[in-house]
């Protein structure tokens, strides 16, 4: 498999996100912070188009967050599964159970 794709974890199992995994973790600091921002917003009172814009600002990080995932993981994961002839069709099988789910909506 790539490396450029690969990290292993101490149980050995490879995750695909490795190579982005600081990205990801600011993203989803990013994130919280903007939830914790609502949270605030709740709480003094604001106007709700003001909540809903910012709920749909958090709606669309979480998407781009997945989508790197699911990217990841496909190039990587899915990828080497079907290159190296070792579970390719349950690797496919569990990515579209994933998007299924990922637009479900």
């Amino acid at each position: 498999m790539d490396e450029l794709y690969t990290t292993h974890t101490e149980s050995g199992h490879a995750h695909s996100y490795g190579s982005m995994k600081s990205d990801l973790m600011l993203r989803l600091k990013r994130i919280e912070g903007q939830v914790r921002g609502i949270e605030r917003m709740v709480d003094e009172d604001r106007y709700c188009v003001d909540i809903l814009v910012q709920i749909s600002a958090i709606k669309n990080a979480l998407h781009q967050v997945a989508l790197a995932l699911l990217e990841s993981h496909t190039r990587g994961c899915v990828a080497d599964a079907i290159s190296s002839h070792n579970g390719g069709e349950q690797k496919i099988d569990e990515l579209m159970d994933v998007i299924r789910k990922f637009t479900k909506g």
